[in-house]
C-alpha cells in the first residue's frame, strides 16, 4: 500500500486518517482525530484540527484554518466536531470552527459548495450543498444555508438566521432576519428585492414554475397583506404549485421572522 502523498514538511498526527491518495502541501499542520477522504487536495500551510471530518475530492487551498475550537464563551471543550461533503471547494484564509454542545454539536458543510477565500463559518452552522459564499462572507453560529444559495462578497449573516434554497444575497447585504428561499435580497440591513429568476433558469425552473414562485414573492411582499395571511394564500397555491410550499415551511419554521 502505497503512503499518502504528504509533503515532508507537513505535521500530521499519527492519530488521523487520511486516505492514501490525499496530497498534503508542505507545513501544513494536520491533528489527531481528523478523517480525510480519497481524492482530497491540500494547499501548504494548512491547519487542520480535530474532530473533523473531510470527504472525498475537495480541494483546499493554502493558508485555511478548519476544525479550531468555536469561538463561544460557553464552549468548555466538549467533544465536538466539524464535518465537510464532498467536492468542495474551498480557497484561501478560510475559516471553519467545530460545533457547541449548545446546538448540534456539529458545524456541517455539505459537498459541491464554492467557497471563496476568507469565509468564515462559525460554530454549529449547516451550510447545504451547490452554495456558493464569495470573497469575505462571514456567517455568525448557528447560520442555516439552503442548497443553492449565492452569498455575495462580504455578506454578514447574524446568529441563528437562516437563509432559503435557491436565494441570492447582494455584495455587502447584512442579514439579521431569515431570508425566504427563491428571494434576492441586498444592503444593510438586507431588504428583499424580487426573486431569483436567472438562477432558477439555470437550474432548469420552468417558465411556468418561476411565474408561481413570483406570484408567491408578490403575496409576501407586495398585497399589503400581513405575514400570516399572504402565507395562508400561498399555501393554497402550493395545493397546485407545489414549488411555492417552500414559503410556507421555510416561514413556519422561522424563529427570527423574515425580512420585509
Amino acid at each position: 500500500m502505497s503512503e499518502p502523498r504528504i509533503h515532508p514538511t507537513a505535521v500530521i498526527d499519527p492519530k488521523a486518517q487520511i486516505a492514501e491518495d490525499v496530497r498534503i502541501g508542505a507545513f501544513s499542520v494536520i491533528g489527531a482525530d481528523v478523517v480525510i477522504g480519497a481524492g482530497t487536495e491540500i494547499g501548504s500551510h494548512v491547519t487542520i484540527e480535530g474532530p473533523t471530518v473531510i470527504g472525498r475530492d475537495n480541494r483546499i487551498f493554502q493558508f485555511s484554518a478548519l476544525g479550531a475550537a468555536p469561538q463561544d464563551k460557553k464552549y468548555a471543550d466538549e467533544p465536538t466536531r466539524l464535518v465537510i461533503g464532498d467536492r468542495n471547494t474551498i480557497r484561501e484564509f478560510c475559516t471553519f470552527n467545530r460545533g457547541t454542545s449548545q446546538d448540534r454539536g456539529e458545524t456541517t458543510i455539505g459537498s459541491d459548495n464554492w467557497i471563496m477565500a476568507y469565509v468564515h463559518v462559525a460554530h454549529d452552522c449547516v451550510v447545504g450543498d451547490n452554495t456558493i459564499l464569495a470573497n469575505g462572507t462571514t456567517l455568525a453560529g448557528h447560520v442555516h444555508v439552503g442548497d443553492w444559495a449565492i452569498l455575495g462578497g462580504f455578506t454578514k449573516v447574524h446568529q441563528f438566521c437562516r437563509i432559503g434554497a435557491h436565494s441570492f444575497c447582494g455584495m455587502d447585504a447584512g442579514l439579521n432576519q431569515d431570508l425566504p428561499p427563491y428571494v434576492t435580497c441586498s444592503g444593510m440591513p438586507a431588504k428583499p428585492f424580487g426573486i431569483n429568476s436567472e438562477g432558477l433558469r439555470r437550474r432548469n425552473f420552468s417558465a411556468e414554475q418561476i411565474r408561481n414562485i413570483k406570484r408567491a414573492y408578490k403575496l409576501l411582499y407586495r398585497s399589503g397583506l400581513r405575514l400570516e395571511e399572504a402565507v395562508a394564500e400561498i399555501e393554497r397555491m402550493a395545493r397546485d404549485n407545489p414549488e411555492v410550499q417552500p414559503f410556507v415551511e421555510f416561514s413556519a419554521a422561522s424563529e427570527r421572522g423574515i425580512i420585509r
